[in-house]
């Protein structure tokens, strides 16, 4: 047995501890799950709509609690509200459209034959969500496996620690069945000792380069089924024709964020070269205008990074960075500690050889470099291991989508960045990783294609 920990990057207080389970009392759990999952699934289609829609709409009540107690686990200010909007932003969109996707494909009736595909769920769905944003990252899985008629066992970050405990709560007061929809708490080892023996048939990771592949490797020969998004490098590209104003506050918001927190996070911005003083200057002001504190206190803009770990690794990465030429714009906020509260920072005199432009950095850091055209643009979004989303800001939509389809990533924005729309699937490429969550091909990756060819008797 083993003891998991929450410590607040507030004041290093323990938040909760749990202990996780044995791998007979985690069999059992899985157990439950698939004789639970066949009564679940021979429901109406809207009854498990319904039902969803109420666990979400209970998670919804329980906000004023879940704010605050973000702000403790990891380091949200207060003053943003928390993820609720975005969870139910994403779960309605999914309840809308499942008569549609979740929708027999009728390919023939005629005297001889009936022939048609229906879309039949896995059966019992892993999900492991991270800490950066635990709601709803964890409710793009969630909430569509449940409604295409899956089980789903929910394993949360140590650092949120007590979301999966709230989610499960407020699903089963609305009435999904509780071992339908359970939240574990396990050790790696454990969860890749079930994973390696089968017992999930689809697994949706989202977490580190690290992470995915030690899912893979105990995946392996289980045909078992994988989401995994691990990450990103995002870039931002400002043409000449921009509109700088905008590009500025949304492009510096998209970097500085939940502290820079976020798979989709602007890491590295490209700006035409004749724009490239404007766009800079415009940048420093933004953020010369934070105030860095107790994300409790209501004032805070940009709150400690979630563990004193991922706050060393930014401060590395600048340090090294300034080392070899970068020249740093921001001084030390009066809150910097130099352990998880950090001043946010912004570079220019950058290079590909930086580390801060091409591993992943996860903080708010980012890096501004002047581009000529946009071939050296599309060059350097490219040169990346990574390939989340990249945004694009220009007056011109065609030229948007030129130079879109050339850029190696999952989402290509166009005057917006770090948004998740529920009506496009979330993917990414390269070492980002493979699948993709959401809209109509979120449900096809939840199910399995069930082909129906019937013979009809002689008249």
């Amino acid at each position: 047995m083993t003891v998991l920990k929450c410590i607040s990057p507030i004041d290093g207080a323990v938040v909760a501890t749990r202990e996780t389970l044995g791998t007979d009392e985690a069999r059992a759990r899985v157990a439950a799950a698939r004789k639970a999952q066949a009564e679940w699934a021979a429901r109406p289609l809207r009854e498990r709509v319904e039902l969803v829609q109420a666990g979400v709409a209970a998670v919804g009540a329980m906000n004023d609690e879940i704010v605050p107690e973000l702000a403790r686990m990891m380091g949200r200010p207060v003053r943003y509200g928390g993820e609720f909007r975005g969870v139910e932003e994403r779960a309605s969109y999914m309840a809308g459209i499942a008569q549609e996707a979740l929708a027999d494909i009728e390919v023939g009736d005629d005297a001889n034959f009936r022939r048609l595909i229906k879309r039949v769920p896995h059966g019992l769905v892993l999900v492991i969500a991270p800490w950066n944003y635990p709601y709803m990252t964890a409710i793009n899985s969630v909430a569509p496996a449940l409604i295409a008629g899956n089980a789903v066992m929910l394993k949360h970050a140590t650092q949120t620690l007590l979301v999966g405990e709230r989610m499960a709560r407020a699903f089963a007061s609305a009435g999904v069945p509780e071992a339908v929809f359970q939240n574990v708490f396990l050790t790696h080892e454990t969860a890749a000792e079930l994973i390696a023996g089968g017992a999930f048939d689809f697994i949706n990771f989202t977490g580190s380069v690290a992470g995915g592949k030690a899912i893979e490797t105990a995946a392996a020969g289980t045909f078992t089924g994988l989401g995994l998004e691990l990450g990103g490098k995002d870039p931002g590209y400002v043409m000449e024709d921009a509109d700088l104003d905008a590009a500025a506050d949304t492009l510096i918001d998209g970097a500085m964020f939940n502290s820079g927190q976020c798979c989709c996070g602007i890491e590295r911005i490209y700006v035409h070269e004749s724009r490239f003083d404007a766009f800079l200057e415009k940048a420093v002001a933004i953020v010369r205008g934070y105030r860095l504190g107790d994300p409790l206190d209501p004032e805070t803009t940009i709150g400690p990074m979630a563990h004193v770990r991922f706050a060393r690794t930014v401060r590395d990465q600048v340090g090294e960075a300034l080392a070899a030429g970068a020249a740093a714009h921001i001084p030390t906020l009066p809150g910097d500690d130099g352990g998880a509260y950090l001043s946010p920072q912004i570079l220019r005199n950058v290079t590909h050889d930086m580390r801060v432009m091409r591993e992943e950095t996860f903080g708010p850091v980012v890096g501004i470099m002047p581009v000529r055209d946009d071939d050296e643009a599309v060059r350097l979004m490219n040169d990346s291991d990574y390939g989340l989303t990249a945004s694009l800001w220009t007056r011109d939509i065609d030229r948007a989508m030129r130079v879109g389809d050339r850029v190696e990533t999952g989402t290509v924005f166009m005057n917006r960045a770090d948004y998740l729309d529920p009506s496009l699937c979330w993917t990414g490429c390269k070492d980002t990783g493979r699948g993709g969550s959401l809209s109509i091909i979120g449900y096809h990756n939840l199910t399995r294609p069930k082909s129906f060819h019937l013979k009809k008797p002689a008249q």
